[in-house]
């Protein structure tokens, strides 16, 4: 059998030097992972002041709050002894208890806890009235923009953070959510002492038919318009939203125009255009599930790019002038238009007025998209 020719071991020396020049070309410098991510995250300076980190915390809490809800309550069913307990409150809880379409359970001692100063600084939040509102009647705030989550309703009407009850006393309102929220045990319990109630319309009339001074406040674009919140637009979806318009004529509840400036800037979305796969999937998701997931990422808890906290970024909510609704049980599809037009007409106006001020970042104007 022929074996070839051996190799010496000069040979072998040789070859091993070559492997090593020509292995030295194609790494001409070390690979340092490491540093490469340090490159490209912005981490935050380890010195901060103490305020601005409790503002931070208290953002990373509120947005973790749902899961941690869920967390918590099952590491109480895996104790036996709670069991009976945890029956008893779910069973509260799915077939007893109506206070999310009551909104009976608000705190005011809850809602001006020093925490909601420190979620309205963060961004930080602020709120600007424009004219008194006589507290001798029923009100419908439609808040604008949706944004990813809405943080800048969470401030202006679950809180007293931007001065709510100042600027209108012997008014209080209910910011209103998707009823799934109030089928997770614990979480519902802290959004109803913010005076959070759901968003049905058995809600609405239950809180309005109340009288004088009750207010719901309405984040009218809802999953829909969640999909095209991005930085420096102003893409409402409003043209064929008039249920919150009947529910204001039916109860005899002004309607007040809320605009808050920047709530589409605290967060950047994937693209996700009309006619990409990733729009199909997230319309799908939508419409089985009554909302959707923006594909949306913010900054992170010790960096400045990376994670799912929203950006450090100014919201200032406009509440724009009334619009007087005259009572009606059964309104027209021509009254609730009429009405409708008003409302657009108020709404970019105050979008007119402050947009120099309050958006000078913008790509484009205000647009009703649908």
């Amino acid at each position: 059998m022929d074996h070839g020719h051996p190799f010496s071991a000069s040979t072998r020396t040789l070859s091993a030097s070559a492997l090593r020049e020509r292995l030295s070309r194609l790494t001409p410098s070390p690979l340092r992972p490491v540093a490469a991510l340090h490159a490209s995250i912005d981490f935050a300076p380890t010195k901060i002041p103490r305020r601005r980190r409790l503002q931070t915390m208290v953002i990373a809490a509120w947005s973790t709050l749902l899961v941690y809800s869920i967390f918590l309550f099952l590491m109480l069913c895996s104790i036996p002894a709670l069991w009976p307990f945890l029956a008893i409150y779910v069973a509260w809880i799915n077939w007893i208890d109506k206070s999310p379409e009551n909104g009976t359970k608000l705190s005011p001692w809850f809602r001006s806890l020093k925490i909601w100063q420190y979620f309205a600084e963060y961004y930080p939040a602020s709120l600007m009235k424009e004219c008194d509102l006589p507290a001798d009647r029923p009100y419908v705030f439609g808040y604008h923009p949706h944004g990813i989550i809405g943080m800048g309703a969470m401030a202006t009407f679950a809180t007293e953070a931007t001065g709510f009850s100042l600027a209108f006393p012997g008014i209080q309102p209910h910011l209103l959510t998707l009823s799934n929220n109030f089928n997770v045990p614990l979480y519902r319990e802290i959004i109803m002492a913010l005076g959070i109630s759901s968003v049905s319309k058995r809600s609405c009339s239950n809180i309005l038919k109340r009288g004088a001074g009750q207010a719901i406040a309405i984040v009218v674009g809802g999953a829909a318009e969640s999909l095209s919140a991005r930085p420096g637009t102003a893409d409402l979806t409003l043209r064929r939203r008039l249920g919150f318009i009947k529910i204001a004529i039916q109860h005899g509840a002004d309607l007040v125009p809320v605009f808050s400036f920047g709530e589409n800037d605290i967060y950047e979305q994937m693209p996700n255009e009309k006619g990409t796969t990733v729009y199909a999937l997230q319309k799908r998701f939508q419409s089985m599930f009554g909302f959707t997931l923006p594909l949306f990422h913010g900054r992170g808890l010790l960096n400045y790019n990376l994670g799912l906290m929203p950006y450090r970024r100014r919201i200032v909510s406009v509440i724009g002038r009334p619009i007087h609704i005259q009572q009606c049980a059964q309104p027209s599809i021509e009254e609730m238009t009429r009405v409708q037009t008003l409302y657009i007409e108020e709404l970019t106006r105050i979008w007119n007025t402050y947009k120099d001020e309050f958006a000078k970042t913008r790509t484009r104007e205000l647009s009703i998209i649908d």
